[in-house]
């Protein structure tokens, strides 16, 4: 019975009989409860279907693939890319349900890794939180960036600047932090509404561009191909379009690092991250097309300032226009509030591990909301420092938040490649791929090996000081400091998540 028991099947299906109560898992992995669980299965999913936020980040980056690619890989390279990322996201979901902590990523990693497991929880957390505190910083930049371009088409007299960016984006995180310093019902309540907010917002979009348009391309021009990135080479080009997609599904750790506030968190967070991922696959498919075939003139709107505006101005008129760009920057706005509470919470728990500096503050809870407050007001801080570079050069902010994606992917990656290192050792939670895990899993690091390297590459030709890519600049960067501080100090202070004691001693910890 014992021989028979061992077998990776027979573990997933002890697995499969048995979901233990949230507290106890908690208390198992060796950690009090410290936060309050409200978030069901629901709010979970809506945190990273928020993140990943298709309005958000189709709006932002759909002039790019109309220059590197054209319709031919804005569509298929969706379709295409979507997939990879389903993949990524079931092989995360897998380890979610085995660890299901705040501290996700780096938690994982920490207990996955054979040897060295202070190094590899080390350097996933540092990834997953620069890559956090550039995405807050990125998405109140392209909020800010937004809001002005709707200003503009209402007071044509309003000329944008650097200057009033920085500004605006700085006041749209710290309202964002205040949101986050209130209870956990709060935020649970606006990512519920966002989720609404996006839906409804796509169907009147997609609508509008359906209905009101005079003219839509014929179905053919799908397979339209444009390369205007300044690359002789088409493949180069197609494959930078394949940035597009990427640059939108990042964040759906999210579901992952709230499994701590999660009602039965070892099937709801698996389930938040696939769902999330499947569901703006779909519905961002659907927006694509509609914007795909509502392009008149193809060369003005991809020279736009922001080419998918100017197709709503061209096919709906200005004054519905307008209206559609409120939509948009309504999801931008709960895109970075949600990624400022995923931020929080990974903040939190790489707090309550000792490896952050001044840990004991940041770990902290307010015994009135609940909330990891002093942890809300760092992320706020780390992304504001990110933005003020944008005072003086858009090429030195897009220098520093263009780790962003890389450095999440990357630390999406590790946990991934660890689970599949541990090969049949690995234990799997109540949610898991059984037989498929591993090959899923294969893939699932392949691809981000091969995106990152597309994310590094120079995207524009001819390479100027404002068009060169800094994203490998940035990650070098990341990566040196993160070596230099644990050879110096942390590889003797951090051996990767702790205990707090055995589960009946944590258990007498817990938070009321």
């Amino acid at each position: 019975m014992s021989e028979r028991m061992s077998t990776p099947r027979a573990r997933a299906r002890a697995a499969d009989s048995v979901v233990l109560d949230d507290d106890a898992t908690l208390h198992a992995m060796g950690y009090p409860r410290a936060l309050t669980r409200r978030f069901q299965a629901f709010d979970n999913f809506a945190i990273s279907f928020t993140i990943i936020n298709i309005l958000s980040g189709i709006f932002s980056s759909f002039g790019f693939g109309m220059n590197a690619g054209g319709p031919r890989i804005l569509v298929f390279g969706w379709i295409g890319v979507s997939l990879m990322v389903l993949l990524i996201g079931a092989a995360m979901a897998e380890v979610a349900s085995a660890y299901p902590t705040s501290g996700a990523l780096y938690f994982s990693a920490g207990k996955l890794a054979k040897r060295h497991k202070g190094a590899w929880s080390w350097f996933t957390g540092w990834l997953n939180f620069v890559g956090q505190i550039g995405g807050t910083a990125a998405t109140g930049y392209a909020a800010a960036t937004f809001i002005q371009v709707f200003v503009q088409l209402q007071w044509p007299s309003y000329q944008p600047s650097a200057h009033q960016t920085v500004l605006i984006t700085a006041l749209i995180i710290v309202v964002q932090g205040l949101a986050n310093t209130f209870t956990v019902q709060l935020v649970a309540i606006l990512n519920r509404i966002s989720v609404w907010w996006l839906l409804i917002g796509l169907v009147v979009i997609v609508g509008a561009l359906i209905v009101m348009p005079d003219h839509h391309q014929s179905a053919s021009f799908v397979t339209h191909f444009e390369n205007n990135t300044g690359f002789t080479s088409g493949l180069y080009g197609g494959m930078l379009g394949l940035l597009v997609t990427s640059w939108t599904f990042t964040g759906f750790d999210g579901s992952f690092h709230m499994s701590e506030e999660t009602v039965r968190a070892t099937v709801s967070a698996p389930k938040g991250i696939t769902r999330a991922i499947g569901f703006s696959a779909v519905a961002g498919l659907v927006l694509m097309l509609a914007l795909v075939y509502s392009i008149g003139d193809y060369a003005k709107e991809a020279g736009a300032a922001a080419p998918p505006v100017q197709i709503l101005i061209d096919g709906l008129g200005l004054r519905t226009a307008k209206l559609m760009l409120l939509i948009v920057i309504g999801a931008m706005l709960f895109c970075g509030l949600a990624n400022l509470t995923s931020n929080t919470r990974q903040i939190f728990a790489f707090s309550r591990d000792g490896a952050m500096p001044g840990s004991r503050w940041w770990h902290s809870v307010s015994l009135r909301t609940r909330t990891p407050v002093k942890a809300v007001w760092l992320a706020v801080a780390c992304s504001l420092a990110l933005v003020v570079p944008g005072w003086w050069s858009h090429t030195a902010f897009t220098a520093i938040v263009s780790v962003n994606v890389v450095g999440l992917f990357l630390a999406y990656a590790v946990p991934i490649f660890l689970r599949l290192r541990l090969g049949d050792a690995f234990q799997p939670g109540p949610w898991h791929l059984g037989r498929w895990g591993r090959p899923i899993g294969w893939l699932a690091v392949t691809w981000i090996l091969l995106s990152s390297v597309l994310f590094m590459l120079p995207q524009a030709s001819p390479i100027t000081v404002d068009s060169f890519n800094y994203a490998p600049i940035a990650l070098a960067v990341v990566l040196l400091v993160a070596t230099v501080w644990w050879f110096a100090t942390a590889r003797r202070r951090f051996q990767g998540p702790v205990s707090y004691g055995r589960p009946d001693e944590v258990a007498a910890m817990d938070l009321v």
